[in-house]
Parts: structure tokens; sequence; C-alpha cells
């Protein structure tokens, strides 16, 4: 990782634009954001209930979407943790993060899409680095080791295709090869004290 940790820092910094044209227009940016959601939902039950291929600016969505929580989606959740697809999403739903919830259940089941993972996830940490870079220019952030703590690692199947875990295992489990790699041949040393790779 010390060989590669020059391009990547180079590579971090050049997203340090797009950050800048967020932050100058937020509205803007947040407009295109729901533009482009609504227009990959269109053709889905959920789309077609609502009207996406309709819903060209926020007053349209506000006017024709009304506000749902999770109980309200709930049901269209369900029928994909069931097999279904094309429901909330126009791709194909094979992940879903278990999350502790404040409504009725004990738990929520978050559908988790390649691209919420891409666009979501694995952006924002490319922007966390390069801030990070951006404001320590001389960092050696990625030549030594790091410590992640998340939430258990644990994967459960949902049905044929689909699995679910926590977010730390779903993240894991779909990480981009350079966010698992490990160049250190040495066992490591779990929590628990017991070796492991």
């Amino acid at each position: 990782m010390k060989l590669l940790s020059p391009a990547i820092s180079s590579l971090a910094r050049q997203r340090l634009w797009r950050i800048e044209g967020w932050k100058a227009h937020p509205v803007d940016a947040q407009r295109e954001v729901l533009q482009d959601l609504v227009t990959s939902a269109q053709y889905t039950e959920f789309g077609r209930k609502y009207n996406f291929s309709q819903l060209f600016n926020v007053r349209a969505f506000k006017q024709a979407v009304p506000i749902h929580e999770y109980d309200d989606l709930k049901p269209y959740i369900q029928r994909i943790m069931d097999g279904e697809q094309n429901i909330l999403w126009n791709t194909p739903v094979y992940w879903f993060a278990k999350s502790s919830g404040t409504t009725s259940d004990k738990s929520k089941f978050i559908p988790v899409t390649e691209e919420s993972l891409e666009d979501c996830h694995y952006k924002a940490a490319k922007d966390v680095l390069t801030l990070y870079y951006q404001y320590n220019p001389d960092s050696d952030l990625l030549t030594g080791k790091g410590l992640v703590i998340g939430g258990s690692h644990t994967i459960n199947p949902v049905n044929q295709e689909a699995q679910y875990g926590d977010l730390s295992a779903v993240l894991l489990q779909n990480s981009p090869f350079l966010g698992a790699l490990d160049t250190d041949p040495r066992p490591q040393r779990g929590i628990d004290g017991r070796m492991g790779k």
C-alpha cells in the first residue's frame, strides 16, 4: 500500500473541484441528485404509481409524492426480500442492511443497491480522503496500518439471491479492490486475541 499511496493521494485530490462545486451550488446539486433518482426509478412500480416520468422539478415531486415513513415502504421492501424486482429501484437488489430502528419494528431492512454503494458509500469515502489531503497535504495516511471499528460482519440469506447483514458487513462484502488490500504478510491479531488474516 505504501507504493500506491502517492497515486491514491493524487486521485483523491482530483475530486476537490467537484466538492467545491457542491459547496458553491448546494441547491443545484440536490436538484440534480433528485432528478437522477426520479429518472432512474420512473419505470419501477413505485415510480409508475407516482408518475415519476412527468416529474421535472422539486415542486412537482413534492405535490405528487407524499412523505413516506419506513412502515409505508415496508410492504414494498418485503416484496423485494421475497425476490421481486423493479419495485422501488430499476436494478436488482441483492443486499439489505439490517438497522436497529426507532419505528414499531426492532430492526429495519434497508435495500442496498450497486448504485447506492458506488454513489453514496464509495464516493463519500473518496471525498473524505480528498478533504483530508486538502487539509493535510504532507500526510502519510495510507503508508501504515489502520483500524476500522464496525458492527457484526455476519451475513445471512434472505432468499436464493439476496443477503442481509449490518451495514458494516454489506460494505465489507462489497468493498472495492483497494479497500480490501492488505499488503502485510504477517498474521493479524484480532480484538479477541485470535490470529487471523
